[in-house]
């Protein structure tokens, strides 16, 4: 067999031109974005180790939002594109809603860049309330209304694409089927595989951060737009973590779904849902959603409950999710001829990032511990671990796998070993530089240090060199990943 034959390996039917099409164009959007945000976190801490002296505060706080959330709102439609590719071996996936959201997600950047780099909107990816409206003079007002359009733009497209998906997998499967909830009972069939599950159980979760989002905007709105209006800032405070801890935890989720279904490809054996894979699923969809209350041990005036629950889904949400899916990986793996190639080795790459990161979460998520760590560089550390070692470089690896199994090419071993150790050794690096500013006590989202916190200075210089590094592997992967995409595209 054609070790580059993946539709082979995975008996997967070759995709209607017009999805190659619309997945390869989510892609060029990815090749594009990725690296412009990684140079924004650049020069984010090019600033904060006194090497751009010209980097204004308000500049910093500008390039600080429209990096969060175009990360964030990136990596979501990525896995929403990889998932959609996926998914057409078990479902009908239509393409409407993809375009849909693809047009709204480019003119929502627009807006975003607009606000942010043109009118220096810095209110930060989260948006805490009152922030965005009472920004001191710091941003004009059309900043504002240009920030609310693009969340709402972007908001509106996710919810659509997500709700067709979801129509997509409920043509096929019954809810109950495809929660798995018929293994529960010790049944087989019909069989559901585990992409499937994770993907309801994702996507349901999906739909309640999106309209709590819609929530927040609309109240937001209503007291720019009516005076005398206020909102109560508890509440929007817990809306809006609600939304950006579930979207970003989803994602997560959504690159675990992708993982599960093209790992057997490189090891030769099936991943089949158990009772133990549906359980673990399911029992995600609660926790998920209590464990956001981990961002409320400062709110004092909240339900003691609050925290306690925090505290223990944020325990709970590591066993079903992380320990069912790294246990299976490594059974998966374990004595398996495993073909390591670009693909398997970032979506293997990112589980250990994503527990890697757990394990930070996990720490900042117990009440004694984020006493010390609370809104210092350790949030950002664990953050960023998860999420770039984790879901990113699971991303990576499904985009690549999609590419060469549309347009095989052989690969070149030497440079595969070298993109991923310059993006291991430039990833980790850059991590361990948070870490240890974090567990120094230095602040976040400092635009520059004073002489008491020098160790966030040198933290940040040191940095600067494992992010050239991460780069340096970055442009390896696009010019390898890059190479099939173009053959793809061209492919009548």
């Amino acid at each position: 067999m054609n070790p580059t034959n993946l539709s082979a390996l995975t008996n997967a039917k070759p995709p209607s031109a017009a999805l190659r099409r619309l997945t390869l164009a989510w892609f060029a959007i990815m090749f594009l974005l990725f690296p412009i945000l990684v140079l924004l976190g650049l020069v984010m801490r090019a600033g904060q180790s006194n090497w751009l002296h010209k980097l204004s505060p308000e500049y910093f706080y500008a390039v600080m939002t429209l990096h969060g959330l175009g990360m964030v709102g990136l990596w979501f439609v990525a896995a929403m594109a990889v998932l959609s590719y996926v998914l057409k071996r078990y479902v009908s996936v239509s393409l409407w809603a993809s375009r849909l959201a693809m047009a709204l997600t480019v003119l929502g950047v627009g807006l975003l860049i607009a606000c942010t780099l043109v009118g220096k909107f810095g209110a930060g990816w989260y948006f805490l309330y009152p922030l965005p409206l009472h920004p001191g003079g710091a941003w004009p007002a059309w900043s504002i209304g240009a920030f609310f359009a693009a969340i709402g733009v972007l908001g509106v497209g996710w919810l659509v694409w997500v709700l067709d998906l979801m129509r997509a997998v409920s043509r096929r499967y019954s809810l109950t089927a495809s929660l798995g909830w018929h293994y529960l009972r010790g049944r087989t069939e019909p069989e559901v595989p585990p992409v499937v599950i994770i993907t309801t159980v994702t996507l349901i979760a999906m739909v309640a951060a999106l309209i709590s989002a819609v929530i927040v905007l609309v109240l937001f709105l209503m007291e720019w737009l009516k005076p005398g209006f206020t909102n109560d800032a508890l509440l929007m405070k817990n809306l809006t973590f609600f939304f950006g801890h579930l979207l970003v935890n989803l994602t997560l989720y959504l690159g675990v779904a992708v993982l599960y279904e093209l790992m057997p490809a490189y090891c030769g054996r099936p991943w089949k849902t158990t009772r133990y894979v549906a359980l673990a699923w399911n029992a995600v969809l609660l926790l998920v959603i209590l464990a956001f209350m981990h961002h409320l041990y400062m709110d004092f005036v909240q339900l003691h409950a609050f925290q306690v629950i925090g505290q223990i889904s944020s325990y709970l949400t590591s066993v079903p999710a992380a320990v069912v899916t790294i246990l299976g990986l490594l059974a998966l793996v374990y004595g398996a001829k495993v073909r390591w190639t670009l693909a398997s080795l970032l979506l293997f790459l990112g589980v250990v990032g994503w527990v890697i990161g757990g394990i930070g979460a996990v720490i900042d998520s117990t009440i004694v511990a984020n006493l010390r760590y609370h809104n210092t560089l350790w949030v950002p550390a664990h953050f960023h671990t998860y999420y770039l070692m984790g879901v990113v470089l699971m991303l990576m690896g499904a985009v690549f796998h999609v590419c060469q199994e549309l347009a095989p090419m052989p690969e070149n071993p030497g440079r595969t070993r070298l993109t991923i150790v310059l993006l291991c050794l430039g990833g980790y690096g850059f991590l361990m530089t948070f870490y240890y500013a974090g567990a120094h006590s230095v602040p976040r989202r400092y635009s520059s240090y004073p002489e008491l916190l020098s160790k966030g200075v040198t933290a940040a210089q040191v940095s600067t060199f494992f992010i050239v590094l991460f780069l340096a592997g970055l442009v390896l992967y696009l010019w390898e990943t890059g190479k099939r995409w173009r053959k793809a595209w061209l492919l009548p």
